[in-house]
């Protein structure tokens, strides 16, 4: 069955697709074994970082992520013909990499709250967030030392950890680009694309890559699933960039315009840089060359965005990336169930709302 391209303008709704909840009970076991270790307080700081206990370690249980990276891996495994057992591993080690970023993301960006809790470097202070972002990271590496214990051979073992390892040094790259990119606004398209593919692509692509190289033997189709994870990393940073700006207030806890009062170099901004002319492409560099940005400077950019389609010109950049996801994986043989639940996956990610 020919994968459909998904048209934003369709019927269905940003719901989160069942295939999220399949994996949830397993992975959150797997995840909270990783960080069962005691003796050190800087493990009751993981335990917080991942929503799991409060500043003095008690248990509780917070608002956390919508677990992407990992539910990838397990499922592209899963659909390929493996199963989550035997990609459970490395479906950890990804997530608790995913969270390592966010620790330091945070700190970088001056970030003190995140998912309704102050962040871990506003409660620890920076050094001790650092130290504790670090700390993640090598419990990720120890997780893939359990690949072996779910039957995958050593060679094949040392595949998936260089995939890991070369995934999160470009995301360590891309997050230097974007600090790089910080309160310049002569980026172009080309340039900010490239920064999101390993920001935030990197990730997403090595989940599926992963996953794909354990359930299967035939390269083509690991290659098919990386190709369509690219597509995907695309796709969500293009419609988060989008929410940063436009999103609603009650989804996503921010107020429209969010990310333009930062001064966050995100696409919509790269966009009107690029074609806006005359007064407006004036208007907008007098905006951003101000310390801060007030109501009246974000309402003036909002109209220069709708003058020039800025919003329009977003959605349709993504939506072609998840037609390219979609027509990656055309020579791979999957069930009409796994077909489906791919289309579901990408039209979510297309147009989810927070």
């Amino acid at each position: 069955m020919a994968r459909t391209a998904l048209d934003v303008s369709g019927k269905k709704m940003a719901v989160l697709p069942p295939l999220f909840r399949r994996y949830g009970a397993e992975l959150s076991c797997a995840l909270r074994a990783s960080l069962s270790y005691d003796g050190c307080r800087v493990y009751d700081t993981l335990r917080y970082a991942m929503g799991w206990a409060d500043s003095d370690g008690n248990p509780v249980t917070a608002a956390t992520g919508k677990a992407l990276r990992p539910t990838l891996c397990l499922f592209a495994c899963e659909v390929i013909g493996g199963t989550a057992d035997r990609a459970m591993p490395a479906a950890v080690a990804i997530e608790l990499i995913h969270n390592f970023s966010l620790i330091h993301d945070d700190i970088q960006d001056h970030d003190k709250t995140r998912r309704g809790r102050p962040t871990v470097w506003a409660v620890w202070g920076e050094p001790k967030a650092i130290v504790s972002g670090n700390a993640l990271r090598a419990v990720a590496d120890i997780s893939l030392e359990r690949l072996v214990e779910q039957g995958v051979s050593i060679p094949d073992a040392l595949r998936v950890i260089a995939l890991l390892t070369e995934a999160y040094l470009q995301m360590i790259e891309g997050q230097y680009l974007d600090l790089d990119y910080e309160k310049r606004h002569d980026v172009g398209q080309d340039a900010y694309l490239n920064m999101i593919s390993l920001k935030t692509g990197a990730l997403i692509r090595c989940s599926l890559e992963m996953g794909a190289f354990l359930g299967t033997k035939d390269l083509g189709a690991v290659d098919a699933f990386r190709r369509f994870g690219r597509s995907l990393g695309f796709v969500f940073q293009i419609r988060d960039d989008i929410l940063g700006v436009w999103g609603k207030e009650g989804k996503t806890g921010k107020p429209v315009g969010a990310d333009i009062r930062r001064k966050k170099n995100s696409f919509p901004v790269v966009h009107a840089m690029g074609h806006a002319n005359g007064t407006d492409a004036a208007m907008l560099r007098e905006a951003y060359r101000k310390e801060a940005l007030d109501d009246h400077d974000v309402a003036q950019v909002l109209e220069v965005m709708e003058r020039i389609g800025t919003r329009d010109q977003a959605q349709a950049l993504a939506q072609r990336h998840c037609d390219d996801a979609l027509a990656a994986l055309e020579g791979v043989a999957l069930s009409p169930q796994a077909q489906e639940e791919i289309e579901d996956l990408a039209h979510f990610l297309l147009v989810r709302e927070h």
